[in-house]
């Protein structure tokens, strides 16, 4: 656990040489916390030659002049310093500061020399900075309210730290400043809330509702949290429905729809406002689900034409087929092994087989389930571009790295009856397998979480467009800028929004301001939600304009509405069997492989291609 500071307080009209930091905390309360901390000083008029911002905290920091990132480390011992001369001013500065404690003791020291028209003037911690436990979104600048007091816990030099400041300086830990969180240009990421672990629990999945508001949901039982921020203060509510571990939330025809992954409640659930008191009073438990750890049940995906509901299950999540009323995948999969398959050394998965993990879809009543593709590990969500195509983000199985069937974390264009080839242990079919769709990208190691599309967003015309695939393990989300390619698309990987020091967890965009939020967390760790918004000069008018190739994404729909038992079926799909596009041989071979044997057996047999 870490701890945060944040320092700002009374404008002070002259800023003294000489005087020695102290140690500042709120009070000498010694446990694992997060504490912000503020100070405001006035810079008399002339030329800032040079200024130089040194400090340390116990156990760690990140340090903001007038908003901006200026200094951050993690090793109390250490003395981090840095040339801040380009984000001071003449006139009213603000430095805020987040620390963090990890228990024990509790301290954060700071030293601020500035050079002004040739003289030398000081700023240090004392009990005049102010300090507050409580989160506020805009904390980098010194906005917010309940600050207090100050106490010293100790001069420099003073026992148990020792002189820290004497020592050799470093400019920061980790790649870059403020937690080495990086963003394409022309964007801003501000995080908006701490969530408090012990209440609230560790958010993994998040939605938007139609008024703007967010919904958010912890991994564990600390339940459901509507998140209001339409007034700049952000309004965080616990909702009063006994409904926890979502992996899947989606608002849409009125409903909040929930995938919970775990227990008895486990699967799709329609929740409703019967009363119009605010508050989701009826539970509706759509489609029961087995839990598969964190290999079950998980997103929920709205169609573009708003009739259907997309839902995906990992590879551990059995598909209730005797419920489904269709599918479009040709039922007889099968593991088709010519070779003998080594399970996992360490016996995961070693007795799933297919379909693997698979994606479905339902009417918006909740009924006529169909299965729309399969042969995934554990994707855990799903986006659709600006054609209405849908895109998603599997995993990989990370103990087969360095091995010839170790599968990358793949990015996939998943069309109607697609199988992509995972199976357990050395089992997986390589992509030039003729009955095995290929990923559009394939982008490495990593565990894959939240996917959302740029649609909605606030943003230039490249983002709007690109699905965002947001990555557990490294903290990075992707842009995902695909482009059109015969009846599929090939993709290119932009790193969006990056930092080791973030557990992404999922992401959805606001229509109501255009921004994207996007949650941190996962497995009982520190939750927070984050902001991204642009900043840029360029337009950020909606997208309209659909992909080229749209004859052959037209022609491979046609192939795929005969996905069913349908009259006339193989006369139209035959001649399309030998076409030179991937995807529409695939969606041509699914149609005459739903039809029965004994109405293409004889062409198959007479076929001399």
């Amino acid at each position: 656990m870490k701890k945060k500071f944040l320092a700002l307080t009374l404008i002070v009209p002259v800023i003294v040489f000489g005087q020695t930091p102290h140690w500042i905390w709120p009070d000498r309360t010694e446990k694992t916390e997060t504490v912000y901390f503020r100070k405001a000083m006035e810079l008399p008029a002339g030329k800032i030659q040079k200024a130089q911002l040194i400090a340390t905290c116990d156990n760690g920091f990140s340090a903001h002049i007038n908003g901006k990132p200026a200094l951050n480390g993690n090793e109390w011992g250490n003395k981090y310093a840095k040339d801040v001369t380009k984000l001071l001013t003449a006139g009213r500065n603000i430095i805020a500061v987040e620390g963090r404690n990890q228990g024990g003791i509790a301290g954060f020291v700071a030293q601020l020399e500035v050079t002004i028209d040739g003289k030398k003037n000081t700023l240090v911690t004392d009990t005049t900075w102010q300090a507050t436990r409580s989160f506020f979104g805009q904390w980098k600048a010194g906005k917010g309210g309940d600050w207090g007091k100050t106490i010293t816990t100790g001069k420099m030099g003073d026992a148990p730290w020792g002189n820290v400041f004497t020592g050799a300086a470093r400019s920061s830990d980790g790649p870059s400043d403020d937690g080495a969180i990086k963003v394409a240009k022309g964007f801003e990421v501000e995080k908006l809330y701490n969530v408090p672990k012990g209440e609230q629990g560790s958010w993994v999945a998040i939605c938007a509702d139609d008024q703007g508001r967010l919904i958010a949901s912890d991994q564990g039982n600390k339940g459901l949290y509507r998140i209001d921020p339409r007034d700049g203060e952000l309004k965080v509510e616990k909702l009063n429905i006994k409904i926890s571990s979502a992996q899947g939330l989606l608002y849409a025809h009125g409903a909040l729809w929930v995938n919970i992954n775990g227990g008895a409640a486990s699967g799709v659930h329609r929740l409703t406002d019967t009363n119009g008191d605010g508050q989701f009073d009826k539970d509706e438990h759509i489609m029961p689900l087995r839990a598969g750890g964190e290999h079950g049940p998980h997103a929920l995906v709205l169609s573009p034409d708003r009739q259907h509901i997309y839902v995906v299950g990992g590879n551990m999540t059995p598909m209730p087929v005797d419920k489904f009323s269709h599918s479009r995948v040709p039922t007889n999969w099968g593991e088709d092994h010519l070779l003998k398959r080594l399970p996992d050394a360490r016996g995961h998965a070693k007795n799933i087989r297919a379909p693997g993990g698979w994606i479905a879809r339902f009417d918006k009543d909740g009924k006529n389930w169909e299965t729309i593709a399969m042969g995934f590990r554990n994707t855990y969500d799903m986006a659709f571009n600006v054609d209405g195509e849908l895109f998603a983000y599997d995993s990989d199985m990370e103990w087969d790295a360095g091995t010839p069937w170790y599968r990358p974390t793949r990015f996939y264009h998943v069309t109607s009856g697609a199988d992509f080839g995972w199976r357990t242990g050395t089992g997986k079919w390589p992509q030039w397998y003729p009955d095995c769709l290929p990923g559009a990208y394939g982008i490495g190691p990593g565990s894959p979480v939240g996917v959302t599309s740029g649609l909605g967003a606030k943003f230039p015309a490249k983002y709007q467009k690109a699905i965002y695939c947001l990555d557990w393990t490294y903290g990075t989300m992707s842009a995902m800028h695909v482009t059109a390619d015969g009846a599929s698309y090939t993709a290119k990987r932009e790193e969006f929004v990056a930092s080791s020091q973030l557990r992404m967890t999922d992401a959805a965009i606001n229509p109501k301001d255009g921004a994207m939020y996007f949650t941190v967390g996962g497995r009982g760790g520190q939750s927070a939600l984050y902001r991204v918004t642009y900043t840029g000069k360029e337009s950020t008018s909606s997208v309209k304009a659909k992909s080229p190739h749209a004859r052959s994404r037209a022609l491979r729909h046609e192939l795929e509405a005969l996905h069913k038992r349908q009259a006339g079926a193989v006369a139209k799909a035959w001649k399309h069997l030998g076409h030179a596009d991937r995807h529409i041989r695939w969606a041509a071979r699914v149609a005459v492989e739903h039809q029965p044997a004994s109405e293409w057996q004889d062409e198959a047999l007479a076929e001399k291609d």
